[in-house]
């Protein structure tokens, strides 16, 4: 999943939410330095992406992708779920969005702290920038997936996805709304987080 499913999966406090964007993050990190809380996120995070990438509507939906962008198609599905969320925000929180996003800009502001270096950058930028609003538009979610295109280094034929995700956007969108209920069981079920209801 991408950022802003992994703060709605988060508990609602600084380390936790520190923690459940750290994944991206951590590799090479020595995490054992890290806060019990943020490690606990961390672990969310994981248990996330996993429960994720093994889903059957999700391993089903990448072969919707042609053979040129399949390699990639885990990363188009992950920030085209966030566009989903958004749109199906009112099934999945009673918070409204623009306050959610207000406390966790807060948090993760607070959180720098905590941040290796690389992600106290990129989180700026996502805080500067309101990334997580901007996946409502799908046109932004294609701008998104060609910047992430642009940061790889070997050559391939990922970018402008947009053209195989409007063909199957609904299709897409029905896999979003079978996949999340699902993670929210699982997470509410290692431990308890108030502000995550299934619909």
């Amino acid at each position: 999943m991408n950022f802003l499913a992994h703060l709605y999966l988060s508990k609602p406090t600084v380390p936790a939410r520190v923690g459940n964007l750290l994944g991206d993050f951590a590799r090479g990190l020595d995490t054992s330095a890290q806060p019990p809380e943020v490690l606990r996120g961390l672990q969310n995070h994981r248990r996330v992406d996993q429960l994720t990438d093994q889903h059957p509507a999700v391993v089903d939906a990448r072969r919707y992708f042609s053979p040129q962008r399949r390699r990639f198609a885990g990363i188009c599905l992950d920030v085209l779920f966030d566009h989903y969320l958004i749109r199906h925000w009112d099934q999945f929180s009673e918070q409204p969005l623009e306050p959610f996003l207000a406390d966790c800009y807060q948090d993760l502001e607070r959180g720098f702290v905590l941040m290796p270096p690389r992600m106290q950058q990129v989180m700026e930028r996502m805080i500067d920038d309101d990334w997580l609003s901007s996946y409502e538009s799908l046109e932004n979610v294609n701008f998104a997936l060609n910047r992430i295109a642009g940061r790889i280094r070997f050559r391939h034929r990922f970018d402008d996805p947009i053209e195989e995700i409007r063909p199957h956007y609904q299709h897409f969108e029905q896999v979003f709304l079978r996949l999340f209920p699902d993670l929210i069981d699982a997470v509410n079920s290692v431990q308890q987080r108030p502000q995550v209801t299934s619909p």
